[in-house]
């Protein structure tokens, strides 16, 4: 057989096909490329938008704002000093954008200041944190990235 242009262009076609589909395979197929979406419920939580941006600027109501400070206890939030803590009710959020599993909430119930949150669930790395609350039938909401 004579190797000419036409079949050394076929060739090449071949080979560039074959390389693109294995790697199409490789990445649909191979568990370490999995990837999923941010969070589950996604496309509610982008309807809920709006509640948020609300709650977000509620917020910025207080004069003394809501403070996230890490310490070796843990982590530390804490609530404007001018309020009845017993009415406070909501949730503090953690989620850690690199796994999942690690993702954990904590309910609010506090009868002082603040809210701890100990330190033997925090393991090192970037940690989103989102607190959600409520009081008197408002609601509020801050969020805070953290290096723990």
């Amino acid at each position: 057989m004579k190797f000419n242009w036409g079949t050394g262009i076929v060739l090449a076609f071949v080979a560039f096909i074959g390389f693109i589909l294995y790697f199409v395979i490789t990445m649909s197929t191979d568990k370490k490329y999995s990837h999923d979406l941010v969070t589950e419920g996604y496309y509610q939580k982008e309807l809920e938008f709006q509640d948020r941006i609300d709650a977000t600027e509620n917020s910025k109501d207080f004069k003394d704002a809501m403070k996230i400070i890490k310490n070796k206890d843990g982590l530390f939030v804490f609530f404007p000093e001018n309020l009845e803590y017993s009415k406070i009710k909501g949730k503090v959020f953690l989620y850690r954008p690199s796994n999942k599993q690690l993702d954990f909430e904590v309910p609010i119930s506090i009868s002082k200041n603040y809210l701890l949150v100990p330190e033997n669930r925090l393991v090192d790395g970037r940690w989103n944190i989102s607190v959600s609350w409520e009081y008197e039938n408002k609601k509020y909401l801050t969020e805070k990235e953290l290096n723990f």
